[in-house]
């Protein structure tokens, strides 16, 4: 009776509800499938695939202290399979839910129809908070409560393997035919890095991460860093929110000296664990918001308003705005960056550049270490404004530089042309005469770009056309219906402070997602 245990985004054998409910049933065939097609979305690139590589070489390594071998095949997966089951035939498919791109969507879509043609069951498991099949919203973050706290599924023992086949081999980038992706800062995969990222967050480095995520400065130490290692599964939701619930019960349980800002810091994260969720679960509902504005009021804004030149001025960070510039630069070479400064970036192509999400999305996709599509798609057009149920937040870039990177000490890092610029211009240095230029070594035009537009006029602009549509009288009644099947409720995600009690959830454009 084997087994087959379709290995996706749930790179672990600990808690794993999939391997642990296979390996009860009979002989077990751990499978991976590498997806050529899918990597050759414009969504993929291989800095994430270098990061699931690392994954799956840590994986099977763990499977392997199972006694059994991860299996590695590459095509698609509908061939594999049919591949397997004239080898060795197939009793059960096992996986956990996915909630991924439009393609993967359509790949799940053509497996269940192999499926049901083999007679062959497959069987599905909920890996998170997000619910398949959601009719409504109300509830939803009791259900996370509720699932979030049943007990982890151990790594199943006395697992019985299938001899004589072929484990296959992990491919690198280059053997897959991705392009040259140079990322020196990018994070390392597989479960050993997840788990010592969450040991020093919940012990020590996010004492005060309440409070420091919003700088670039500080976020990279301060924020768990585990957003990665969650969109590729060697860590389960699951487990990290466990784990900072007992940590949180131990702080509150230190004498007030030594318990400092542990607890709101705490609390902060255990939130950002539901809207995490919260999100996914919208493009689980909605996934055509993918490539569609979600409030079609929207329809025709931007779609033919392309400006190549400005498009790769800002994605390679050449936009003539130093902090903007740095946020991009520092991105491309971490392959991570915290999340206000992700919207900063999102939010000054959508307005001040006037360049559509979807573009601008995909090439952040392609940066993001830890791309998450359901997180991903609805943030590009939330901070862009094309829900029609968020507050439109427009940027100044300028602003935002002189709160969050006030010495410059960022901006110096990461576009060195301005390291010899004044602190009093390194936010604006246009404002420097032709003279201070050639002092700070620093010209203009030349040595670093000028401002691509002017970024007053272009946000009244933007604002304008914005608010233009929002005062139509057939706006509010489609927002209306959008809040309510998508919207998060009223008694249903966390305060910033509290318990596990649920309070007022608030604009979730104000909240960081940061992990």
């Amino acid at each position: 009776m084997i087994q087959v245990v379709w290995f996706k985004r749930d790179l672990r054998i600990a808690d794993h509800q999939a391997l642990a409910q296979a390996a009860m049933t009979g002989p077990v065939l751990p499978l991976y499938v590498v997806e050529p097609e899918l990597w050759r979305q414009p969504d993929a690139s291989a800095r994430q695939w270098c990061f699931v590589a690392d994954s799956l070489r840590a994986l099977r390594a763990d499977a392997g202290r199972l006694g059994v071998p991860l299996i590695v095949r590459s095509g698609r997966v509908t061939e594999v399979l049919q591949q397997l089951q004239e080898t060795v035939g197939i009793n059960g498919l096992w996986s956990h839910q996915e909630t991924g791109n439009t393609w993967t969507f359509e790949r799940d879509k053509a497996v269940k129809a192999w499926t049901r043609d083999q007679g062959i069951p497959w069987i599905e498991i909920q890996q998170h908070g997000v619910i398949r099949g959601l009719k409504s919203r109300t509830g939803w973050a009791q259900r996370w409560d509720r699932f979030m706290q049943r007990p982890l599924a151990a790594p199943p023992t006395g697992i019985r393997a299938i001899d004589g086949i072929n484990p296959g081999v992990i491919p690198t980038a280059r053997e897959m035919d991705l392009a040259d992706d140079a990322c020196p800062g990018r994070q390392r995969g597989g479960r050993a890095s997840g788990l010592d990222l969450l040991a020093s967050f919940l012990g020590t480095r996010g004492a005060a991460y309440h409070k420091e995520m919003s700088s670039p400065l500080t976020a990279a130490e301060s924020c768990s860093r585990l957003s990665a290692h969650l969109a590729i599964g060697t860590l389960s939701m699951r487990e990290v929110a466990q784990a900072a619930w007992r940590r949180l019960d131990a702080v509150r349980h230190l004498p007030e000296a030594d318990r400092g800002t542990r607890a709101a810091a705490l609390n902060a994260f255990i939130g950002r664990l539901h809207w995490h969720c919260h999100f996914i679960q919208k493009l689980e509902d909605a996934p055509q918001h993918e490539f569609r504005n979600v409030h079609s009021g929207y329809d025709g804004l931007r779609e033919d308003a392309f400006d190549a030149s400005r498009f790769a001025a800002w994605a390679g960070g050449r936009t003539g705005f130093p902090f903007v510039d740095a946020c991009m630069r520092s991105l491309i070479a971490t392959g991570w960056i915290n999340f206000r400064m992700r919207a900063m970036l999102t939010a000054f192509a959508s307005y001040h550049l006037w360049l559509h999400w979807r573009e601008t999305g995909l090439h952040l996709a392609r940066l993001f270490t830890d791309y998450e599509p359901g997180i991903h798609w609805n943030q590009m057009q939330m901070q862009s404004g094309t829900t029609g149920i968020n507050t439109v937040r427009i940027y100044n870039p300028v602003k935002q530089s002189h709160d969050h990177d006030p010495g410059g000490i960022f901006i110096r890092r990461w576009v060195p042309e301005l390291a010899a610029v004044p602190k009093a211009f390194i936010h604006e240095p246009w404002r420097m005469s032709a003279i201070e230029q050639e002092a700070a070594r620093c010209r203009l035009g030349r040595d670093y770009p000028a401002p691509i537009v002017d970024h007053a006029a272009a946000a009244r602009a933007a604002r304008e056309q914005i608010y233009a549509i929002r005062r139509s009288p057939a706006f509010r009644g489609e927002a209306d219906a959008i809040q309510a099947r998508y919207g998060s409720r009223k008694s249903g995600l966390p305060r910033q402070a509290g318990s596990r009690r649920r309070g007022r959830a608030g604009n979730a454009t104000q909240r960081s997602l940061d992990l």
